[in-house]
């Protein structure tokens, strides 16, 4: 970090939680997506690169001299036949760029409203999600403005199904009538829960606030308040969810490639502990 700082660039990494914290600030939480955010653009084109079998392994000693031109020749042909890594509107590109860097710069208002009014330590009275009428409609669009990326809707489905479809893993309570607290079991240590609040009107979702590692930040969302939001706004409302891939295709036909996930909020991989 210190020689990327010499060289004159701004260098920034993923906020790690001190000792005894269970959850990042809101500023940490803010910096580390855009970090995540902006590393996207560099682990895509390296996992490009590393499709070619030869550069995805450790190379001999007497191979070094060499790497530079292998690297040249693969980039030059994946430059001339393989699509662009991005598609994407470029005022569009700079629309969200604009709209991250404000939103770093702002406060949790709901997080400091729910430790300000202990509203976690009062008492509920847990009710099936079926029974919200009056949760707003949102559109794919909406929910990827709020969401800033791709990658949380593309797994919202799978993450609704596994919770929501069998048994209800997911409940909710009304703090006031415009804010919801949900409980929501953990994909990974099925011992554990999360709380989390959102907060809405008749035609959007105003506020959040989740309790994991990375719930109190503004630019977009955890997986956790992703993945309610969608299913409350969205997904619930569908004939069905259509989660599961049939990878069985990829194995019987090498040729044929599956559609890559925007993987720029990968970072929620760590989330849950």
């Amino acid at each position: 970090m210190a020689y990327l700082e010499e060289l004159g660039m701004k260098a920034v990494m993923p906020s790690f939680m001190a000792k005894g914290e269970k959850q990042l600030s809101t500023h940490d939480a803010n910096t580390s997506r855009l970090v995540t955010k902006i590393r996207w653009v560099v682990e895509s084109a390296n996992a490009r690169i590393k499709r070619w079998k030869f550069l995805d392994r450790i190379l001999p000693t007497s191979q070094v001299p060499y790497i530079a031109d292998y690297i040249r020749i693969v980039c030059s042909i994946s430059n001339k036949y393989f699509p662009p890594l991005s598609t994407g509107n470029v005022d569009e590109d700079n629309a969200v760029a604009c709209k991250i860097k404000y939103l770093a710069t702002q406060i949790n208002h709901l997080k400091e409203e729910v430790e300000s009014k202990k509203l976690d330590s009062r008492k509920v009275l847990w009710k099936r999600p079926e029974e919200l009428l009056d949760f707003p409609r949102l559109d794919e669009e909406e929910l990827r403005n709020m969401t800033c990326g791709t990658y949380q809707l593309k797994l919202s489905p799978s993450y609704a199904e596994e919770h929501f479809n069998d048994g209800a893993d997911i409940m909710v309570h009304r703090d006031d009538p415009y804010l919801l607290r949900v409980k929501i079991q953990s994909r990974h240590v099925s011992s554990k829960s999360y709380l989390l609040w959102i907060r809405y009107n008749e035609t959007s979702v105003t506020g959040w606030y989740c309790k994991c590692r990375a719930g109190s930040r503004v630019v977009g969302v955890c997986g956790h308040i992703a993945s309610v939001i969608w299913y409350l706004a969205s997904g619930r409302h569908q004939e069905s969810i259509h989660s599961v891939r049939d990878w069985g295709r990829y194995i019987d036909e090498s040729s044929v490639i599956p559609e890559p996930v925007d993987a720029s909020e990968s970072e929620e991989e760590g989330v849950e502990e």
